[in-house]
């Protein structure tokens, strides 16, 4: 039997690229279009929102001082109550507050918006009949298929020392895949408790049924450095990969709610 055909968007907002995969009953109508508008409309509102490089945003209007929390749209209280949790469950390893260059915290939600804005955009093409997605921001991947008996998705992990290599292709029929690491960014993520980035960790994949879930739990176990496999593996409902920098991997399969 003939796989139906895939039909593919791209485009970039936020500073990275944003693409889509469609396949059954709207790939390239002009119903698939219009949700496809409506997700990058979406994501460009996040960015206009929450961007740390644009001086216009809300957050960086925050920063400075110029906006109290209750003078943002409602959507920058919700990100910063998603990273508060995150901060408590991961004993402060990961957080929106991060040492600024004189040394005092700065608020930073990057850590929550790529995932939670991405989950969130995708209910546009959740609302597609019959049509199965999967969304990816900068990598970070949110499925879903509309027949649970239907193909999954195959997602592919890389090698963080050799991006070209595949370590692995995990089958998603309706979830999210992310991963955090320093191969294409460079030196970026710390342990928020330290200020520094964590040792012996290259790369960490978490498969979750939301992408927010599975952004800010990769970027946390990371955070963990030695013990990111061990803290990944008491997070309900999460598997994932850990790459280790001498190139080993460890498997975490999901703990039941």
């Amino acid at each position: 039997m003939t796989a139906p055909p895939t039909a593919r968007y791209v485009e970039h907002v936020m500073g990275m690229p944003i693409s889509l995969a469609l396949r059954g009953r709207h790939t390239g109508d002009a119903t698939a279009r219009a949700a496809w508008a409506a997700t990058m409309a979406a994501l460009r509102e996040a960015d206009r929102v929450f961007s740390t490089y644009r001086e216009d945003s809300a957050v960086s209007r925050l920063r400075r001082g110029e906006l109290g929390l209750e003078d943002c749209p409602a959507e920058v209280a919700e990100v910063l109550a998603l990273g508060e949790t995150a901060e408590r469950d991961s004993a402060g390893a990961f957080s929106v507050w991060l040492p600024g260059p004189d040394g005092r915290p700065l608020l930073d939600p990057s850590g929550v918006v790529k995932g939670w804005a991405t989950e969130r955009a995708a209910e546009h093409l959740r609302a597609l009949p019959g049509t199965d997605f999967c969304l990816s921001a900068g990598g970070d991947m949110t499925c879903a298929t509309a027949d649970p008996a239907g193909r999954p998705w195959r997602i592919g992990v890389e090698d963080p020392a050799d991006p070209r290599r595949v370590l692995a292709v995990l089958p998603v029929y309706s979830g999210a895949v992310a991963t955090s690491g320093t191969a294409h960014r460079g030196a970026h993520l710390v342990d928020a408790r330290t200020g520094r980035a964590p040792d012996g960790v290259a790369s960490v994949t978490v498969v979750a049924g939301s992408l927010t879930r599975a952004d800010i739990d990769a970027t946390a176990a990371y955070a963990h450095g030695a013990e990111a496999a061990h803290w990944l593996a008491t997070r309900p409902g999460r598997s994932g990969l850990v790459v280790w920098a001498d190139g080993t991997t460890t498997v975490v399969e999901p703990v039941l709610p």
